[in-house]
């Protein structure tokens, strides 16, 4: 059974930075990729950022150049710089079915309970 975890979200003034953190027990970690998605609040979930095993990356248009996907062998990490209010969120980690990233949900088969992460204005 596969267990994703995330961690590290919280509230952050506009501008400010934040650091989550997620982990994926079961599977061979380092074989898969791994996803960052988001909710807002009376919104669809929506895809922000993923890796593959090899470390391609994709962003969202949304967050490229504020936010930074990595990954080393036990965790996923996405680094959120330049925190906008449009940012807030629940923010889910992912595991893919396969090591190469996909933007879809659907490519993601074990998925986070999500971390709150909330940017004041």
């Amino acid at each position: 059974q596969v267990q994703v975890l995330e961690s590290g979200g919280g509230l952050v003034q506009e501008g400010g930075s934040l650091r989550l953190s997620c982990t994926a027990s079961g599977r061979t970690f380092s074989t898969y990729a791994m996803g960052w998605f988001r909710q807002a609040p009376g919104k669809e979930r929506e895809f922000v950022a993923a890796i593959s095993w090899n470390d391609n990356r994709r962003y969202a248009d949304a967050v490229k150049g504020r936010f930074t996907i990595s990954r080393d062998n036990a965790k996923a990490y996405l680094q959120m710089n330049s925190l906008k209010p449009d940012d807030t969120g629940v923010y889910y980690c992912a595991q893919g079915r396969g090591p190469n990233w996909t933007i879809a949900a659907w490519g993601y088969d074990y998925w986070g309970q999500g971390t709150q992460v909330t940017v004041s204005s």
